[in-house]
């Protein structure tokens, strides 16, 4: 029975869940380190979405001869000048609609709060449940007007941490780039035989498979930003550029990245002309739409195969679990622990037909 994969995938459940729970019940002993993966984890994680975004042009640059050295050297002046030009051609743009959205904001929200006691008033026509969520939020609006000063210390906070995450993340780029093949043969080099090579295949796919995924979802963002930007400009919408760029960011967050993007848009439509908001909905139902049946197909392809309904459930408990992050993190994870779990089957699956053929 004990060679039985129900029961060894049962007891590894087992041992899983009394680490957890003993992990929990001395969880104060690593407190420091909890404070230091926090610290670092943005900054990996950024410099870990740079690395794969600079890697296909380093192995191009090594394949020319050059120096790894002098390969990231390069990398790094060519992403300063990218981010340069950027600031030099986005950024002015940008910095005038921020600025007359936040010289606006006032007339905005005078409009938006028009809006709100209107449907406000309307409450008595509305359904039971639907009126007392209307007054509990109204009960609300003092206790979030009475933090305003714990908001501007996050802001601060935010500030510091921001300035410390430039800081690092080129470090952990720099590193990234020079050592990344270190460490395959390192893992490797604890194990012996069939499985050393099996360890070396599996950190193979998993490197394929985000890199596929990190690649493939920034390129589909970009195309959905200026699809955006398109449909918005075709219409007439106000701040085009800075929405666009919303919805560009936004659309990293599988499923719900649309949604989140386009409330601000349609603030603003409303705002400008009722029937705008119409139009933004459209436009970003139709860019959607393209995206997910036209671009993703084509860009990333099969390299991750996640069921819709199984990402719509992935990020709901990540969500619940982790928050933000949780929910972007959620659809990589899944696919590296997807891959593990292949590798591990057909690794089983040639023992079970070597022991076969020796019988």
């Amino acid at each position: 029975m004990t060679s039985k994969l129900w029961f060894q995938v049962g007891i590894g459940i087992i041992l899983a869940l009394v680490i957890i729970r003993l992990f929990i019940e001395v969880q104060d002993i690593f407190d420091p380190l909890f404070i230091i993966a926090q610290t670092i984890f943005i900054p990996l994680l950024l410099g870990g979405v740079l690395f794969y975004l600079s890697r296909p042009l380093l192995r191009l640059l090594e394949k020319k001869k050059f120096p790894r050295w002098s390969g990231v050297l390069i990398i790094l002046l060519l992403i300063i000048l990218v981010f340069y030009l950027l600031y030099a051609m986005v950024g002015p743009m940008v910095s005038k609609q921020v600025n007359s959205l936040v010289d606006n904001a006032p007339g905005i929200a005078a409009d938006v709060e028009e809006y709100g006691m209107y449907w406000f008033n309307q409450r008595d026509r509305l359904p039971d449940s639907i009126e007392e969520q209307i007054n509990g939020m109204q009960g609300k609006v003092g206790d979030w007007a009475g933090n305003v000063g714990s908001w501007v210390l996050a802001f601060l906070g935010s500030v510091v941490s921001g300035v410390i995450t430039l800081v690092l993340v080129p470090f952990f780029l720099i590193y990234l780039l020079l050592d990344h093949d270190k460490f395959a043969p390192f893992i490797a080099g604890f194990f012996k035989g069939e499985r050393k090579t099996w360890i070396r295949k599996t950190l193979s796919d998993i490197d394929e498979t985000l890199q596929a995924y990190i690649q493939g979802q920034l390129f589909v963002s970009f195309l959905v930003g200026i699809m955006l930007l398109i449909g918005y400009l075709i219409i007439g919408l106000e701040y085009a550029l800075l929405l666009a760029i919303i919805g560009m960011a936004t659309n990293v967050i599988p499923f719900l990245g649309p949604y989140i993007a386009v409330i601000p848009a349609i603030l603003i439509a409303l705002v400008q002309d009722p029937i705008m908001a119409v139009y933004v909905a459209i436009i970003m139902l139709i860019a959607q739409q393209v995206e997910s049946n036209l671009i993703t197909p084509n860009v990333m392809g099969n390299a991750l195969d996640v069921h819709p309904l199984t990402v719509i459930t992935l990020i709901l408990a990540a969500g619940n679990i982790a928050g933000l992050w949780g929910i972007i993190l959620a659809i990589p994870v899944y696919a590296v622990l997807k891959t593990i779990a292949k590798n591990v089957y057909a690794r089983r699956k040639d023992i079970r037909q070597t022991a076969t053929k020796e019988v």
